[in-house]
């Protein structure tokens, strides 16, 4: 009894330290998306426990699985007593309940609505999540009555049911979101192990990019335009909201600090002649997402400029076996600094220590995702079979207790499949205009991410329950606090074991990109990049390809972009540009250029349909294909560095230069009217 009394006091402890751990974990997560001194508490709180709370599940499950398999020594392991974890999963499945129906809902309707005063705000939310909600109650309410016939009309039927319909909707979405992200996970690793491969996709990525950044720096200007023409009515109705629009001018860019990118026909917005308050909300809610889009973008394409040119640092390297990154860097997420380095160090390290070791982790973590889809197939007919299963139970005492090693690996594998199912979400981009920006994140995509996080935890942990023997399920509390509620109903009942089946159609989906052939054939997108058109366009050539997109990144670094310090017009400016000629390191100032560098996406599909049709006339054979290769190649080149220049540089293969570098259902679901959106 004293030692089962100390280990229950050192797993007391341990679990207090491993939610703390969770906790603070949880702040910087947040303390990177969003401005936190700036956040109001009805924001942070419940998006803080929406992301806590699920974390805390992954913790349980281990937990509860030697609590509920130890002998009378107890195991070697961390372990509670049934009333605590009893408890603990009550409070942590209703709070997820409660923020994933109710709260964060109406919340990020209520963020989103763009009036002022909250009355007003709580009306809209509830406006804009009542057919949501109506859905979802008229689903109930069928499958109630259901129940009531078969079991009889009991406040257990009612609870049943209401496990039931979240569990399945949130098992649907999690595995969907998950084959994707089984995929995704070490298919990124084994493409960035090459930094030339991972440059050239960064370069056909970047044509795309841009004419988003370009479209979204449109968008806000054509309705920073339409505040300036009511700023400027000083009668009739617009007099009665003058301190509402005075609001809006104040947080819109100056008309002389815009980047000019409007036309004069375009610029000038539509405003009606009777100013209502509705009208104001509706412009004020546009008006948020068109700066928050931007702020997207602008953060996108900063990232991809940055890791692009560090990753020309390290190709171009190679020649000196040193690596120096310009300050630039800094901003780049995916190249850490380590100043005691030095270049020769930071050489190696870049060019064989990172790409081996994304080798090795994406091969373990195909391995990993080839034993949690086998385990998912294998588990309703042979679950002995089972790769998850072998690892966390032994069957030489049929079963043996769950020791501290086998509650790691049960939280290894627990955890990775909830990080695949989050990973599916950027990998399947079918939600419209929601993101996450580092430090300035919209308050609603904040709910919905953290919605969206609540939602696939508990249906994934109770998923892993089910690769275990009968016997060791069914003796946790997690299965007799909510496992026995979802086999009670027939929507529930045996669900578990024929729908993970359907992780064959997302993973195959992913696999041979099927969304960017229904993209080819239909003429639409279902995702927003493509990682395939570059195995499409090896040459590059044509509209979008990837030698322009390295133009675009060497105008930029180069501070000849279009876009510039227009974009940046809230941020401080930049230093002076500087170009390292040994490893085309720069740091950036982009100064606009007052013509046009690159045309716009609608302009350039006008110039490539009418230029591409006397090509399509005839059919080219190979040597005619060969020599327009040839002869594109010829006249497209630019004149030499060392040419340019006045002083005498080396050529390319005695010394180090980078000019080249390269080797080988809408508002129906909950969300707002976003083209191409939709809200699960």
């Amino acid at each position: 009894m004293i030692t089962i009394a100390n280990i229950s006091v050192g797993s007391s402890i341990f679990f207090t330290l491993a939610l703390l751990i969770i906790s603070v974990l949880v702040l910087l997560l947040l303390r990177r998306f969003l401005t936190l001194r700036a956040t109001p508490a009805y924001l942070s709180i419940p998006v803080f426990l929406a992301l806590a709370l699920p974390a805390s599940v992954v913790l349980l499950v281990p937990i509860d699985l030697a609590s509920s398999s130890r002998d009378e020594g107890g195991p070697n392991a961390i372990w509670l007593p049934g009333r605590l974890l009893l408890v603990s999963w009550r409070i942590a499945y209703w709070l997820i309940f409660v923020l994933t129906w109710a709260i964060l809902p109406l919340l990020g309707e209520y963020i989103d609505s763009g009036h002022r005063d909250t009355k007003a705000r709580l009306q809209y939310s509830v406006r804009s999540n009542a057919r949501y909600q109506m859905i979802v109650l008229g689903c109930a309410t069928v499958g109630l009555i259901y129940i009531s016939i078969q079991n009889g009309f009991e406040f257990s039927s009612i609870k049943a049911l209401a496990m039931a319909l979240a569990y399945v909707w949130g098992l649907v979405l999690a595995i969907y979101l998950m084959g994707h992200g089984l995929v995704s996970i070490p298919r990124t690793l084994f493409r960035n192990a090459s930094a030339s491969g991972r440059l050239r996709r960064l370069q056909s990525h970047a044509p795309l990019m841009h004419d988003r950044l370009m479209d979204a720096i449109n968008d806000l200007e054509t309705l920073e335009a339409q505040v300036s023409q009511l700023q400027s009515r000083k009668t009739g109705t617009a007099r009665d909201f003058q301190d509402w629009i005075e609001e809006l001018a104040e947080t819109s860019t100056p008309p002389e600090l815009r980047s000019g990118l409007l036309e004069p026909a375009t610029s000038s917005g539509t405003v009606p002649a009777v100013v209502t308050e509705r009208y104001l909300a509706d412009l004020t809610r546009r008006l948020q997402r068109a700066r928050h889009q931007k702020a997207r973008f602008v953060d996108a394409w900063d990232r991809l400029i940055y890791t692009a040119a560090d990753l020309q640092a390290v190709i171009n390297s190679s020649a000196s076996k040193k690596l120096e990154f310009g300050h630039h860097s800094q901003r780049s997420s995916f190249f850490p600094q380590w100043k005691m380095l030095t270049p020769y160090m930071r050489y190696q390290l870049y060019t064989n220590v990172y790409p081996n070791l994304r080798l090795v982790f994406g091969a373990l973590f195909a391995v990993a995702s080839i034993c949690v889809v086998w385990s998912e197939l294998i588990k309703s007919i042979a679950p002995r079979l089972s790769v998850v299963t072998i690892s966390i139970v032994s069957y030489h005492k049929s079963p043996a207790p769950v020791g501290f090693g086998r509650q790691v690996v049960a939280s290894m594998w627990l955890l990775y499949m909830c990080s695949a199912a989050l990973v599916g979400v950027n990998d399947a981009k079918v939600w419209g205009n929601r993101a996450l920006v580092r430090r300035n994140t919209y308050g609603e995509s904040a709910c919905w991410y953290a919605s969206l996080v609540a939602r696939l935890t508990v249906p994934i942990a109770y998923n892993f329950l089910t690769f275990l023997p009968k016997n060791v399920r069914e003796s946790t509390t997690f299965y007799r606090f909510l496992g026995q509620w979802i086999d009670l109903t027939p929507l529930g009942k045996g669900f578990d074991y024929f729908f993970p089946v359907a992780i064959l159609i997302p993973i195959g989906a992913t696999l041979f990109n099927l969304y960017g052939r229904v993209k080819n054939i239909c003429g639409f997108g279902l995702i927003e990049e493509d990682d395939d058109d570059l195995e499409n366009n090896p040459s590059g050539y044509g509209i979008g390809g990837w030698r322009e997109g390295r133009e675009l990144i060497e105008r930029e670094l180069n501070g000849l972009g279009s876009l510039g310090l227009s974009t940046r017009n809230e941020r401080s400016p930049r230093q002076s540009t500087h170009v390292d000629a040994n490893t085309q390191a720069y740091s950036s100032s982009r100064t606009p250029l007052t013509d046009a560098s690159r045309p716009s996406r609608s302009t350039r599909g006008a110039v490539a349909s009418t230029s591409t049709v006397p090509e399509e006339d005839e059919e080219e054979n190979f040597f005619q294909s060969f020599a327009h290769r040839v002869r594109n190649t010829i006249e497209t080149a630019s004149r030499p560095q060392w040419l340019q220049n006045d002083s005498f540089q080396l050529p390319r293969w005695m010394g180090n230069d980078g000019n080249n570098g390269n080797s080988g259902l809408s508002r129906w679901f909950g969300g707002r009217p976003v083209s191409g959106g939709v809200r699960l």
